[in-house]
């Protein structure tokens, strides 16, 4: 048996000699029969609202160089680490990635413009800055920052509406739309636009102030804290939104593919219905571009297929994209097949930098809730790689300081016609792959984004937008794959398997944005599903140790006769207290509150038997045998719940207990509890479940810290019970 004794100033005697100081070890408590014995600490006294919000505000308020200095660190970790970097080491990883990863983001940034709809200059200034800013605040060193096709996606959207709305029409392509004014709707024109912003001009518009207000999001989510939230967004909810909204990346580029202009369409169904035209206007299809795309997608596959296999004797992954752009270009101008047979190219590419622009807030007005799930996406992206990267190379990451990074990627170049980013998956992967030891190699990579912006991106024109669509389609297959581990995710977890199909399904049928809520409210109702109907069994004793196990699961275990040992493998709240009474009265046999009730109603000699009713039981031979007094009659004399797996509890679940020991004790049962923790001891005293009395001395004969003692006290008591009865 484990004896508690107190060790506090406060009065009060000791539970076992009446009339020593609390703040005294008892004789008695040094050793008790040879059991052992626990000493509780003495709590510290909590600070009070007032003072800690005091503490708070003076810390914030101190000012020193030392303390200046600290937070400079923390908001650039960048400060930190260079002064220890290790040249020797790590400068040639970090070369040899940077330029691997410039020479990647270069014709995945002008591909990703045609998601986002804008132009592929912008596409590479956003490349540029993301990779400076997050080199300075971010806490990850293998995370490669930049575009990301679900997020060229997700803006894409938007600025398709927004165009929409404005009267111009998305659907016209080609070289040279820059500023052109025309129009579908010219009154709306008139309201929602500026008269000197062409249909180029207002979707960067559009795109910078989706992003700064995303980023706001971000950078407000890091300052309170709150990097906590993306863990809601669980694998694989994030799995199967990367999964459907890859579907629609994929139906979103089928038109360049074949070379057909089609409809756009917007609102729930937007991938049906694109398939629909699609299949409408394949008569149409421009000759070339198939050609074009079939041979860009045999060889793009070709070589990710060939890199896959021998990706371990590969020290640097073959720079497939660049080498089919280039080539394509190339065939595309000396062929002149814009002219020749009209194909879409990408157009004049300026060099340099725009100056730079505040973002329209009436625009900003029209995006806030479209900003939402962008900046969830980008933030649960970005922390989850930094997490992984660092758990699997054996250093910490601060998804506070992440969620901070990633706004700031997306706040700043905001003012420079940029759009938003998050982490990507592939690159990082990539960047991993060859070497890289620290951030530096985003500024090298920033440095090869920056050489094309001043000197090679007007090179460019020629490339046909089938080709960019090629390589978007190809980027795709790591997210497509996913749908392989559907069946084994079934198998591990009906519910998480659920999930996936469902955001994927309501990506692709309804909207992305659609499909990111429809995760999260599943996500979260298989949470509470999971904690609403945990698993609850019956124990026994193994053999003569004190150990108990769950007698359905495990043979030849030893009841102990009279007593009930119940287990509840999960909390004890308002969601949950009827299933808990529920299977307590279904597998001991007994339904405590009828009854009682039934014995209220009829007198103290109302009699009872053991099949008093519990729905869905089936007590067998019992119910029939004769009615006696109450504790023969209910078959056992004591239940003991154990709380080991009673994560907390809260008033609807203490005031279930309450009631349970008011119907067992009208029948003459004991109820005991063992095993609970800390936190649901406090509830319990706090509840009122331990009585007036807020020392020791009230858990002395209800709590106990192992199940095996519970059973050993209801086996004594009933004893000395009987024996009380028998003398009488």
């Amino acid at each position: 048996m484990v004896h508690l004794c107190g060790l506090r100033p406060n009065p009060g005697v000791c539970p076992t000699v009446p009339g020593l100081p609390r703040m005294d070890m008892c004789p008695d408590c040094t050793q008790q029969g040879g059991g052992l014995v626990l000493v509780r600490r003495r709590p510290p006294v909590p600070p009070g609202l007032r003072e800690m919000l005091k503490a708070r505000l003076w810390r914030g308020c101190t000012c020193s160089t030392r303390g200046a200095w600290a937070l400079a660190q923390d908001l650039l970790p960048a400060t930190r680490w260079l002064r220890h970097y290790r040249p020797r080491e790590a400068l040639a990883g970090d070369v040899m990635s940077g330029l691997v990863i410039g020479i990647i983001l270069v014709p995945q940034a002008i591909a990703y413009s045609l998601l986002a709809g804008l132009q592929p200059i912008y596409s590479l200034y956003t490349s540029f800055f993301a990779n400076l800013i997050y080199f300075l605040m971010g806490t990850s060193r293998h995370v490669s920052m930049g575009i990301f096709s679900l997020l060229c996606l997700m803006v894409g959207q938007v600025v398709e509406r927004e165009l929409l709305l404005a009267g111009f029409d998305p659907a016209r392509d080609g070289p040279g739309s820059g500023d052109n004014g025309t129009t579908l709707n010219a009154s709306a024109t008139l309201v929602l636009r500026p008269r000197d912003c062409g249909q180029d001009c207002y979707a960067v518009r559009v795109a910078t102030a989706l992003t700064l207000v995303a980023g706001i999001y971000q950078v407000l989510m890091g300052v309170l804290r709150l990097g906590f939230v993306s863990t809601y967004l669980s694998q694989p909810l994030l799995d199967g939104f990367a999964m459907g909204a890859s579907v629609t990346i994929l139906t979103s580029q089928l038109k360049h593919l074949l070379g057909v202009r089609v409809p756009r369409h917007q609102g729930p169904g937007m991938v049906v219905s694109t398939w629909l035209s699609l299949l409408r206007g394949a008569g149409q299809a421009n000759l070339c571009d198939v050609l074009t795309s079939a041979t860009c997608l045999a060889v793009l596959l070709a070589a990710k297929e060939l890199s896959d296999r021998c990706r371990h004797r590969l020290k640097v992954p073959l720079p497939t994209e660049l080498l089919v752009i280039v080539a394509a270009t190339l065939a595309s101008h000396f062929g002149r097949l814009h002219e020749r047979f009209g194909s879409s190219v990408a157009g004049d590419i300026p060099t340099g930098f725009v100056a730079p622009r505040l973002p329209d807030p009436g625009l900003m007005r029209r995006v806030v809730l479209d900003a939402v799930p962008l900046a969830l996406v980008s933030s649960a992206f970005s922390v989850s790689l930094a997490e992984m990267f660092a758990r699997s190379h054996g250093y910490s990451v601060r998804a506070n300081q992440e969620l901070l990074a990633v706004g700031c990627c997306n706040v700043l170049p905001a003012f420079f016609h940029c759009f938003a980013t998050s982490a990507a998956l592939s690159k990082s992967l990539v960047k991993t792959a060859t070497g890289c030891h620290t951030q530096l190699s985003s500024v090298v990579s920033a440095a090869v984004v920056l050489l094309v912006l001043l000197v090679l991106a007007p090179l460019f024109r020629d490339l046909q937008r089938s080709v960019l669509a090629c390589v978007i389609i190809v980027s795709l297959r790591g997210a497509l794959r996913k749908a392989r581990d559907v069946p084994q995710l079934w198998r591990l977890s009906p519910a998480d398997a659920l999930v996936w199909v469902a955001t994927a399904a309501t990506c692709v049928l309804v909207s992305v944005e659609a499909g990111l809520l429809a995760g999260v409210l599943l996500s979260l109702l298989s949470l509470a599903g999971r904690t609403q109907r945990p698993r609850a069994t019956l124990l026994a004793q193994i053999g003569d140790s004190g150990f108990y196990e769950d007698a359905a699961e495990f043979e030849g275990l030893v009841p102990e006769p009279g007593v009930h040992v119940f287990r509840f493998a999960g909390p004890l709240y308002y969601a949950n207290k009827d299933f808990f009474l529920h299977s307590l009265y279904r597998l001991t046999g007994l339904d405590a509150g009828t009854a009682a009730t039934t014995r209220k109603e009829r007198g103290p000699e109302a009699r009872v038997s053991e099949g008093d009713p519990v729905e869905g039981t089936d007590p067998g031979p019992a119910s029939s045998t004769a009615a006696r007094l109450v504790p023969p009659a209910a078959g056992f004399h004591a239940v003991v719940i154990d709380c080991a797996p009673l994560l907390f509890l809260d008033a609807a679940g203490v005031a279930a207990l309450q009631d349970l020991r008011r119907d067992y004790r009208a029948l003459g049962i004991a109820l005991l509890l063992a095993c609970c923790s800390p936190p649901v001891r406090d509830t319990l005293r706090r509840g009122g479940f331990l009585g007036d009395d807020t020392g020791d001395a009230a858990e002395e004969g209800q709590l106990f810290h192992s199940v095996h003692s519970a059973v050993q006290v209801a086996r004594a008591r009933h004893g000395e019970q009987t024996a009380t009865d028998s003398t009488l």
